[in-house]
Parts: structure tokens; sequence; C-alpha cells
């Protein structure tokens, strides 16, 4: 996981629409950038569901929304029309960005170890600098978390 204080990587990702996406888009905006595992499972649905129903106080503080997981575009899309997502999904299939940014993890699931993205979420200032980081995130309660963290900056 990355640290507080350093500058956020660098990244260009297709979103749920196929369209090129770069952080370097939303300069000047605060980016909350969040990493979960897998589109369509129980708690990756509650965490994008509880972010929409938060969007438009986000959108007030004047942040962006963007999540970033290893499934395909298509799958994004899916995504975001069954649960009417209004923001922003990154299709990351070959780990580069969820690398970069720490959360390709060692986990533990009944007792078998495995690799896979480790839920966490990055508040990323106007200037590209990582000004919170939460790590192992609960999906329920990140977005809420997320706009107290707003809040504070």
């Amino acid at each position: 996981m990355l640290q507080e204080g350093c500058a956020a990587p660098l990244f260009t990702l297709p979103d749920q629409n196929g369209e090129m996406r770069s952080l370097a888009d939303y300069r000047g905006q605060r980016v909350i950038l969040y990493f979960y595992p897998k589109d369509m499972t129980a708690g990756c649905t509650k965490q994008a569901c509880a972010f929409a129903e938060l969007y438009p106080q986000f959108r007030e503080k004047g942040a962006v929304v963007l999540g970033v997981s290893r499934d395909s575009v298509a799958s994004h899309k899916k995504f975001e029309e069954k649960y009417g997502l209004p923001f922003t999904l990154l299709s990351d299939p070959e780990l580069e960005v969820i690398k970069a940014y720490g959360v390709w993890q060692e986990k533990t699931n009944y007792g078998k170890t495995t690799m896979g993205v480790v839920r966490t979420t990055y508040l990323i200032d106007e200037n590209g600098v990582i000004v919170r980081a939460f790590g192992k995130v609960k999906a329920a309660d990140n977005p809420g978390q997320m706009l107290d963290a707003l809040g504070e900056g």
C-alpha cells in the first residue's frame, strides 16, 4: 500500500465504456480511487452502491470517484447498468495499476492463501498527492469514511 504524502502513480486505463481515462485528466479535482476485488460480488456491490448513494455529496465537495478492479470493460458495463452506478469504473486486467498502488497482496480465505486485490481506497488531492490511504477497508463503511475524509481536507 502506498503512503500518505507520496505522489499518486499516473495511469491510463479503459473505463466501462471502453474510453481511455488517465489520472492526469482529473488534475485540479480531488479523486477517491478505490480498488475492489470483483464486480457483482456481495461486498463489492455494497461498496459500489454506497458510493453511488453518496455520489452527489462527493461531487458537492469537488471530488470524483474512480473504482478499479481486474474485471473486463464488459463486466464493468454490466455492473454499472445493473446498479445505476454514476461514477467511472476502470478495467485493469494486466494488474499494472493494481500493483503500482500496492493492493495486489497475499490474502487468506478459509485457510487458503492466494494473491488478490485487497480492498483499498486512496484520497488524492488536486495536485496528485495521496493525502489519505485506507487499507483493508470494510465495503459498506468505506464510502462514508471517504466522505468524512473529504470534510477533513
